[in-house]
């Protein structure tokens, strides 16, 4: 069972992962990491072009989780009028999105997706009933 505690250190084990950090104690120096990513960011920003990328969320914590992540970097998240609220936009290096940005994402959201499913799936058999698995499925 995945506790709320446990959950917070291993986004925060991704998070170093990207930074560049493999030891306890560079994961220490998480600030000054996220510094250098940024500054990399900043020099790419100047020598290569600066696309807008279009991502689609699932939902609105997948949306929280992504902008979270652009902000950390610097990067100003947005989407157009009459854009679902699910769109997001971004204008980085596109070695920047793909190397760092979208994979860092990727690896955030399955912790939380993991974690979200087993508190769901705890909380249904504690609360409602015991068998919350799904339904059966019969030939039509």
């Amino acid at each position: 069972m995945t506790t709320e505690q446990q959950l917070r250190e291993r986004l925060r084990k991704i998070t170093a992962l990207f930074e560049g950090a493999a030891t306890e104690g560079e994961r220490q120096a998480a600030a000054a990491a996220i510094d250098r990513i940024r500054l990399a960011l900043r020099a790419a920003v100047k020598t290569e072009p600066l696309p807008e990328t279009k991502f689609s969320m699932q939902d609105q914590w997948q949306r929280r989780l992504f902008t979270a992540l652009c902000r950390r970097y610097g990067l100003e998240p947005y989407r157009y009028k009459r854009q679902r609220y699910t769109t997001v936009i971004v204008r980085a290096p596109r070695s920047f999105v793909d190397n760092t940005l979208w994979p860092e994402y990727l690896e955030l959201q399955s912790a939380l997706n993991a974690y979200l499913s087993e508190a769901t799936q705890r909380i249904i058999r504690e609360e409602v009933y015991k068998d919350a698995d799904e339904a059966a499925e019969r030939a039509g």
